[in-house]
């Protein structure tokens, strides 16, 4: 069994490539590009506020999380607290891009939701996505079906860990394009190294028939 914690941002990656979250998470491997470089300052600059406090609402940032049962560690950029009996809390996360179809983004701040709510004894609702590109929020419920989907992104990502074992690329070749770590990872080699090796395997057997 592995005990490790595991980082909250790292369910983003686990959920965009699992491939990705090995490189970096399992064999330590990262390289920059101007995706990850604006996105790291636009972290820096959020998590660099204060507290505020306005009409009944109260912002704190860079706020730590910390889930047991879930094995989850991190720190989110923004929690939005409306005070009521109970008090709502609303998670925010920022980043760099664009609202996607895909839930990579989802599950990051679902998760953070699971931590505040093993956290503060409450139950999160819903939160919000601040993209830079164009500049607002995107609203995101904590329904049912993002909910399972987060806890599957956890586990597997946690059983990949326990495993140790970096697996192959995605088959969404648009992913890799945009990927910091495509020249380390070499997708499309292991794919032509995989396909030459899956043609053999096959004409071997058909010798054999």
């Amino acid at each position: 069994m592995d005990d490790r914690m595991l980082a909250i941002s790292a369910l983003q990656h686990y959920a965009y490539c699992p491939r990705q979250f090995a490189l970096i998470h399992l064999e330590q491997a990262w390289e920059e590009n101007r995706f990850t470089a604006e996105g790291r300052v636009l972290h820096e600059r959020v998590d660099s506020g204060v507290a505020e406090q306005r009409r009944g609402t109260r912002s704190e940032r860079g706020v730590l999380l910390l889930s047991q049962q879930y094995r989850l560690t991190g720190k989110m950029d923004l929690l939005e607290i409306e005070s009521g009996d109970p008090p709502r809390f609303f998670p925010v996360e920022y980043k760099r891009g664009k609202p996607k179809v895909e839930d990579w983004d989802r599950i990051q701040l679902c998760a953070q939701a699971l931590c505040i709510e093993e956290m503060r004894d409450t139950r999160v609702t819903e939160g919000a996505i601040w993209y830079w590109e164009v500049r607002r929020r995107e609203p995101v419920v904590m329904d049912d079906a993002l909910r399972a989907t987060t806890v599957a992104a956890i586990e597997g990502a946690h059983a990949l860990l326990a495993s140790g074992k970096t697996p192959p690329p995605t088959e969404d070749v648009k992913r890799c394009r945009a990927c910091s770590l495509v020249d380390l990872c070499e997708p499309d080699t292991f794919r032509r190294d995989h396909s030459a090796h899956y043609v053999n395997v096959n004409e071997l057997f058909t010798e054999q028939e």
